[in-house]
């Protein structure tokens, strides 16, 4: 897609500056809400609907006011069928009341007429499982998602386009040159990078439609043909930590970036539960960390523009770089100010009595022998409130008895 035809698709996505302001407050870091099954059974959840429902909402809480977003991974709840589905709604409708920015990891892609369908699901007002935003896969031509990403844009939503992903295998198709269509003689990864870019193009701030890029591709970068620092959308890297990207790999592929990386973390943080203060502890360890390896990477492409002055930077504000080098202290310390940024009240609707929880209506599980194994923990489900939830576990509750209490605005309440 040319930028010209991107242009004629109305921008009136605030996404961009949402996810920016988030950033700006909390740091670049974006919690991956992945309910793996060894992790469900290590925390002494049931492995199944119930037990993803349970590990996002304690994940939430960890997350809230320490991230800039989270991440759901779509075919870990996907796999328990309409009770995952169930599942999925109701932590993104309880990360909405949190106020807390989602994106949907679902890594679809295919023809118009059935990507289309994927705006009624996750980015239109009333959509069942409604989402700040969702990935994509571009495999069938940028094109095949150009209504995709106008629906999602003209509903204040955005979205991530794979480029370069950060398992090894990838990289044998996203380096691959084209040979006709767009970009000829450039890589794949090129072409979509490119086309996302257009979208971009003339929007104040960060824009709306993302890439995504594995942090762990820094000896592929030059073969990509990808270049992070010139792209003025959000980037969505997955890679750190689990999978084996340090901070250094950090710097490498992202230097000279203009503080539009968010990086995702999910294994890393969640296989310090089930208790919250140990998440959240993890959460606050490792979005220090991202913050600062994200600034020594803007730090150095900073520098290495300095060299050549002729061509400087375009997004670096040289007077925030100066104050850095001139006293010396550690990023965190310049925090920019949270924008003003108008957020859109959620006009999502949840089905009829939303407070009632699948898991009651369906047989408890209580034989002895998971009784007497049980671990106390303090669990939590969704308050469709704007309050903040505090979780106050009654006397002896234990998993996969449902005895899950909270205190709204200072009353008890049991769902």
């Amino acid at each position: 897609m040319t930028a010209a035809e991107a242009q004629t698709i109305v921008q009136r996505s605030e996404f961009g500056k949402r996810l920016k302001a988030s950033m700006d407050m909390y740091g670049p870091l974006c919690v991956g809400i992945d309910p793996h099954r060894k992790l469900l059974a290590k925390w002494g959840y049931n492995v199944d609907a119930q037990g993803a429902e349970l590990f996002a909402m304690r994940m939430l809480q960890a997350a809230q006011g320490r991230a800039a977003a989270v991440k759901f991974q779509m075919p870990m709840f996907e796999r328990y069928g309409s009770k995952g589905f169930a599942a999925l709604e109701r932590a993104l409708f309880a990360a909405r009341q949190m106020g807390v920015i989602t994106i949907v990891d679902c890594l679809r892609g295919g023809l118009p007429t059935t990507v289309s369908a994927l705006a009624d699901a996750y980015l239109k007002p009333g959509a069942p499982m409604l989402a700040d935003a969702i990935t994509l896969l571009p495999y069938y031509g940028f094109r095949s998602l150009t209504n995709l990403v106008g629906e999602a844009l003209e509903n204040g939503r955005g979205v991530f386009v794979a480029s370069v992903t950060s398992n090894t295998e990838g990289i044998s198709l996203q380096s691959a040159i084209r040979q006709r269509g767009d970009f000829p003689g450039q890589t794949v990864a090129y072409g979509v990078a490119h086309a996302a870019q257009n979208f971009n193009e003339g929007v104040e701030g960060m824009g709306s439609v993302g890439l995504i890029i594995g942090a762990t591709i820094g000896q592929w970068m030059k073969t990509s043909g990808v270049d992070p620092s010139v792209f003025t959308g959000p980037i969505l890297s997955p890679g750190y930590g689990w999978q084996g990207a340090e901070a250094k790999d950090l710097k490498t592929v992202f230097k000279g970036t203009k503080g539009n990386v968010l990086v995702t973390v999910s294994r890393s943080i969640s296989s310090k539960g089930p208790e919250i203060a140990d998440l959240s502890a993890a959460t606050e360890a490792i979005a220090l960390d991202v913050r600062q390896a994200l600034y020594e990477a803007m730090e150095e492409g900073d520098k290495e523009q300095a060299v050549e002055p002729e061509a400087p930077h375009p997004g670096i504000d040289p007077a925030l770089t100066a104050a850095h080098l001139a006293d010396g202290n550690p990023p965190q310390v310049h925090i920019k100010p949270l924008p003003k940024v108008t957020i859109p009240a959620a006009s999502h609707q949840m089905p009829q009595n939303p407070q009632a929880s699948y898991s009651q209506q369906a047989t408890q599980q209580q034989s002895q022998s998971r009784q007497s194994s049980a671990t106390t923990v303090k669990s939590t489900r969704y308050v469709p409130s704007t309050a903040r939830v505090a979780t106050t576990p009654r006397a002896n509750d234990t998993l996969g008895n449902n005895n899950d209490r909270f205190k709204i605005n200072g009353r008890s309440a049991k769902l």
